[in-house]
Order: C-alpha cells, then structure tokens, then sequence
C-alpha cells in the first residue's frame, strides 16, 4: 500500500485528522481538491483560538503545521473514483493517479443549492448567511431577515432575534400553524407572507430586500438554509449508507466517525447535519481516532457497521 491513510478533502476536518495521524507517524496522504464550502465566507467565528481570521488563513496555517510530520504528504488533486480492494482501497485522480491505502478518511464536504433569488449568490458568505452563531454577532442587532424554503425556517427565525430584529420571509414554502405563529409573535418575529423577489445593496452587502409586490423591507442580513449535496460522489461509489438531513443526504456514521463500509470513516459537513467548524474539526479528531485504532485492532475490533474480518 502507498499510505495506511488516505483522507480526501483538506478542509477544517480533513486538517484536523492528518495532524493526529501525523503525530502517530502514520503515512497519510491528505488530497485536496481546493474548493472547501467555507470559501464564500471573509471570517470564521465561534472557532475557539481562531475567531475572526478567515478560513482560508487558517487552513494555511495548518498547512505549515501538517508541515512538520514527514510521514504526512499533502497533494493537490481531486478523487474522482475509489474502489474497495484487497487490503484496502484504490483511488484513481482527475489527472490519472492511482493511489492505495489501507482506510480512507472522507472529508468531502457539501455543496450548497442557494434559492433563485436575484443577488442572492453574490452575497453568500457575506450578507446572506447559513448560521447566526457564525455571523449573527457582526450584524450588530440590525434588521435581519429569515428566509424559509422548509420547517426548518421556524427554527432559524426563533433563534435570529437574540441577534437582531427579526423578520421571517415564509415564501409560500412554510406556513406557521397557530402555536408556531405565537410562538414567533412571543419572540418579536414580523412574518411576511409575500415573496422575496430581490436582494437590494452594494456589491456583497445586503440594505433591503424587493418583495414581489414592490414593497421595500430594509434588513442587513438575510439567514437561509440552503439546500446541500455532497460535494463528491466517493460515498456512493463505495456504498456507505446515507441519512437523510434537514438540507440534505449525508454520510451515516458512528461515535467513531466510521462509515457503513469497513475502513471507511467520514468527518465534517458530508457526515453531518450541523455545518460548524468546530464540529468539523472534532469529527476529524475522531476520525482519525477510529481509523488508526482499526489499523491497530482490526476492523473485527469497532463498533457499529465495521464487523467484517480484520484487515
């Protein structure tokens, strides 16, 4: 085998699991094919030691930190195909590189489906926003907005306030029923009934939405939910089983981060339904717990789904 670890994807996940795997001087491999979802937003918050620097400095710091561990190779590059093989697994690159390991660490992330609104794609990651625990507190308890494409809208628009005055745009996509709608009231939620047909402000920021009745609401944020995929079909190719989420289908795991499929593990947005760097970074943690104490045991050894024979 060229490594005992492959990881795929280098985000804020795959990061954090090659630095553990480094530092038990396993040969890993972390493959990145350099578009992290994270890539729309000017500053990561809430992330312990590194509120406020922006994603992309702060992946290039661990870069320099994977550095370090010579048993870690970081390389440019994108999966497109993987195969289970004896003792292992076998992926094939876009530019047509083979490459073996014993386990894989799938860091893949999501893509996300942002609703057709104009100015609604300029202004992802800036203005229009996924997480008031990431953002909200830059928005200095302005009027923000909540965009409903499901339920899930009810769940947003209970939390936004604590950031600033809220209104919930329901979009004919979500409809409170009485205790919701008092609910909302209770929580000084306005809830407009007539869709957004525009996102009004200057390049990414966002001053006032255009409804489709020409009535001018001014906000300064706008939180949605989008709709999610997973950014890399490695799952599917290998048949890990899916869960269905509020946004979308990800990777099912255990507490050990490991998939349905023997010495496969997952970390981050593709095996989870909480988007959060945070999180990420713990489930990368895990991850490459799980997979160096199957290198170790033996598959025979790990929970859930991997009780096939030790590898």
């Amino acid at each position: 085998m060229d490594f005992d670890i492959i990881i795929v994807g280098g985000s804020f996940a795959g990061q954090a699991a090659a630095i553990q795997l480094g530092r038990a001087r396993r040969r890993v491999l972390l493959l990145d094919a350099g578009q992290p979802r994270n890539r729309f937003a000017q500053a990561s918050h809430g992330f312990l030691g590194q509120d406020g620097h922006a994603p992309a400095a702060i992946m290039a710091t661990a870069k320099l930190q994977l550095a370090k561990y010579g048993t870690v190779e970081q390389r440019a590059g994108r999966a497109v195909e993987v195969h289970a093989i004896e003792g292992g697994f076998q992926l094939l690159t876009e530019d047509a590189q083979t490459i073996r390991a014993r386990r894989l660490i799938l860091a893949t992330g999501v893509k996300d489906s942002l609703p057709d609104i104009s100015g609604m794609q300029e202004r992802w990651g800036s203005s229009v926003l996924h997480c008031p625990y990431c953002h909200g507190f830059e928005l200095n308890q302005k009027p923000l907005g909540v965009l409903a494409s499901s339920e899930l809208a009810m769940h947003q628009a209970m939390l936004v306030p604590d950031w600033g005055p809220t209104t919930l745009f329901t979009q004919a996509a979500f409809t409170p029923n009485a205790e919701q709608e008092a609910q909302l009231i209770a929580r000084g939620v306005q809830i407009e009934k007539t869709p957004i047909a525009e996102l009004l402000g200057s390049k990414s920021g966002l001053e006032a939405v255009r409804l489709q009745d020409g009535r001018i609401v001014a906000i300064s944020g706008l939180f949605v939910a989008p709709k999610t995929e997973l950014a890399s079909d490695l799952a599917i190719q290998l048949g890990c089983k899916l869960t269905a989420g509020p946004t979308g289908a990800f990777i099912a795991v255990d507490p050990m981060q490991h998939t349905s499929v023997p010495g496969v593990f997952a970390a981050g947005d593709a095996a989870s339904p909480m988007a959060n760097a945070t999180i990420a970074a713990a489930a990368g943690v895990m991850a490459a717990g799980g997979a160096h104490h199957s290198l170790i045991y033996g598959l025979a050894k790990q929970g859930g789904a991997s009780s096939d024979k030790a590898a």
